[in-house]
C-alpha cells in the first residue's frame, strides 16, 4: 500500500467518524437540542409511602419513564431528570392497602424548568415551574393553576384549593 491510499483511507475515515459530531452541532445550533428537567420529592408525611412516577408521549401512550421510590418520613429523593419534550407526566401516592391511591397529572414541555412533588398524610402536591410560570396542582388532579406572569419575570406561585379555584389567602380584619 502506497502513501497516497493510507492518507485517502485515513481522510475518508475520519470524515466518517465526524458525521456523527457534524450532525449533532448542526442540531444544537438548529434548536432541536432537548434539555432536561430535574425532579425532586419532599415528604411532610409522617409515614412512608409510596410513589410511582411515570411519563408517556401524548397520542401514543409510549412510555418514556418510569420510576418507583418508598419515601419515608421527612425525607427528600431526587429522581433521575425527565426528558424536557411534550410528555404526559403522572405521580401515583399508594396509601397503605393497596387501593388506596392518589394521583396527580400535567404536562411537561420544553419550557419547563422543575418539577416539585411534595407528599403530606392526606395529599400529593405537584408543582410544576414553567421558567415565568409556576403551576400548582394541589387537591384536584384535573385543575391546573391559572397561569401568570409577573411583570418582573419571577415565578409566581398561585395554589388551588380542593374546589379547583385559587385559595383565598386575603383575611378580613
Amino acid at each position: 500500500m502506497n502513501r497516497r491510499t493510507l492518507l485517502r483511507t485515513a481522510g475518508v475515515a475520519a470524515t466518517v467518524g465526524l458525521s456523527g459530531c457534524l450532525e449533532a452541532l448542526q442540531e444544537h445550533y438548529q434548536g432541536s437540542f432537548q434539555g432536561l428537567v430535574p425532579i425532586e420529592i419532599h415528604s411532610e408525611a409522617d409515614r412512608h409511602f409510596d410513589l410511582t412516577l411515570e411519563a408517556y408521549v401524548p397520542g401514543t401512550n409510549r412510555q418514556t419513564y418510569d420510576e418507583s421510590y418508598t419515601i419515608t418520613a421527612n425525607q427528600s429523593a431526587s429522581p433521575p431528570h425527565l426528558e424536557a419534550t411534550e410528555q404526559n407526566f403522572r405521580v401515583v401516592k399508594y396509601g397503605r392497602e393497596d387501593d388506596e391511591e392518589t394521583f396527580r397529572e400535567t404536562t411537561i414541555t420544553p419550557s419547563t424548568k422543575f418539577v416539585n412533588i411534595r407528599i403530606t398524610n392526606d395529599d400529593l402536591i405537584l408543582d410544576v415551574d414553567r421558567g415565568r410560570e409556576t403551576e400548582a396542582n394541589a387537591t384536584d388532579p384535573n385543575a391546573t393553576a391559572p397561569r401568570t406572569t409577573g411583570e418582573s419575570g419571577a415565578n409566581e406561585t398561585e395554589s388551588i384549593d380542593g374546589d379547583g379555584d385559587p385559595a383565598d389567602t386575603d383575611t378580613a380584619d
